[in-house]
């Protein structure tokens, strides 16, 4: 890797990292808020899903005005944005006590908008940054470890800020975007464009016309994969935070520790997958169908009648980590490297709306869920990823990929 990038790549990698703790620092005390507010679970699992959801409608949008004004302009105001979501979350005890739950749920909205337009541009910003597609596939694995690094530490943050207040977790955020704005701000050397091209909105939607009819057909499914993916993710972390406080009441640091093993696991294997693939897209291809499978076998263990001891649900759901790890990167390089340099913010912030409708899904499904017996939820789950498996077998061609590959240079 260019040895002048490092400093550029490390500061890129703090804004999944932050934007990743900013939602994520919820999941340990999502009970402890719901007894607060006095709110049922479904409610309190919106405050996952609404941030969610504003980021898959405005994703694509970010993307566009990426690729048209250029990716630090769209980023440091959506940081910005996101941290301004996160103090009217800590104000809202403050301001209303009779409204606090309504006004949370409105900053978690704003919080939506600015990680829309920040963590989504990372990837073609990485793509623009190296030559090399081994450089930028390594650079990616760095982008997607600094994303599970961040759900590794999030648990126990947010757990460490809740013995203070359940506020503090809110605080934290506008201070970590504000620390990830200087770092953009002063480190990231945005790329020249090597060519002038038409950025018009019918130009916009004309190029969305392209890629659908000449790559469609595996960008579906690597879309397909990044939804199952984070729905089975954030459902599960949704289970557990319920489960340990629930049944084996833990909470506390100790639970926000316990909910950063797998998520440990997951970091790890995503780091090294990153590192594994290289150019190698026939591998990229194998190595998601190996994590998916992985996934798949997890859940089908859990579902197995059996698996009450805490141990052991801990061992198939680091398990499961692993496989999501696994494929992550691949998908990440997969996108990156098949298309154009200049339609890398508008296909990859498609991506990341796709994989948005996965986290906004999982957690609801889970609360409804959960009083399911285990056979039932874990089954389904198990499905939805042998699911996954299919369409990486059949749709994923990397034949198809070298080929828009090609074409891109």
């Amino acid at each position: 890797m260019e040895a002048k990038k490092t400093w550029d790549l490390a500061a890129v990698s703090s804004i999944p990292l932050i934007m990743t703790l900013g939602n994520s620092m919820l999941i340990p005390i999502l009970p402890a808020l719901e007894r607060t507010l006095h709110v049922t679970s479904l409610q309190i699992s919106l405050l996952i899903t609404v941030y969610s959801v504003v980021a898959i409608v405005l994703i694509p949008i970010a993307g566009y005005l990426s690729d048209r004004f250029g990716r630090k302009k769209i980023i440091i105001p959506s940081l910005l944005i996101a941290g301004a979501g996160g103090l009217l979350c800590a104000l809202a005890p403050w301001l209303s006590q009779n409204a606090a739950y309504p006004l949370i749920l409105a900053g978690r909205f704003i919080q939506g908008i600015g990680a829309a337009g920040a963590a989504p541009i990372v990837m073609p910003l990485v793509g623009d940054m190296f030559q090399k597609e081994s450089d930028v596939s390594s650079g990616l694995g760095m982008i997607e470890t600094s994303n599970t690094f961040g759900k590794v530490l999030s648990p126990i943050i947010g757990s460490l800020l809740a013995l203070w207040t359940w506020t503090a977790v809110f605080y934290a955020i506008p201070a970590l975007c504000l620390v990830s704005v200087l770092l953009v701000a002063c480190l990231v050397r945005t790329p020249k464009s090597e060519s002038k091209q038409d950025t018009s909105f019918r130009s916009f939607v004309a190029m969305l016309r392209t890629i659908a009819r000449n790559e469609g057909r595996w960008l579906a499914a690597i879309f397909v994969i990044g939804v199952i993916a984070m729905f089975v993710l954030f459902g599960i972390l949704f289970y557990l935070s319920e489960t340990l406080e629930e049944r084996f009441g833990i909470q506390g640091l100790i639970k926000g520790c316990l909910l950063a093993v797998p998520l440990s696991a997951l970091c790890l294997s995503s780091f090294l997958a990153g590192k594994a693939i290289g150019e190698n897209k026939p591998r990229m291809k194998w190595l998601t169908v190996t994590g998916l499978v992985l996934l798949g076998a997890a859940l089908v263990c859990i579902a197995l009648p059996g698996v009450t001891r805490l141990w052991l649900l801990f061992l198939w759901v680091g398990l499961g980590g692993i496989g999501i790890g696994i494929a992550l990167p691949c998908l990440d390089a997969l996108i990156t490297e098949g298309i154009k340099k200049e339609q890398r913010g508008t296909v990859s912030a498609v991506y990341s709306s796709m994989r948005f409708i996965g986290v906004a899904a999982g957690p609801p499904f889970i609360s409804v869920g959960i009083k399911w017996p285990s056979a039932v939820l874990f089954g389904l789950l198990a499905g939805i990823a042998v699911a996954g498996v299919l369409v990486a077998l059949f749709a994923i061609k990397p034949a198809q990929v070298e080929g828009a590959t090609a074409k891109s240079r």
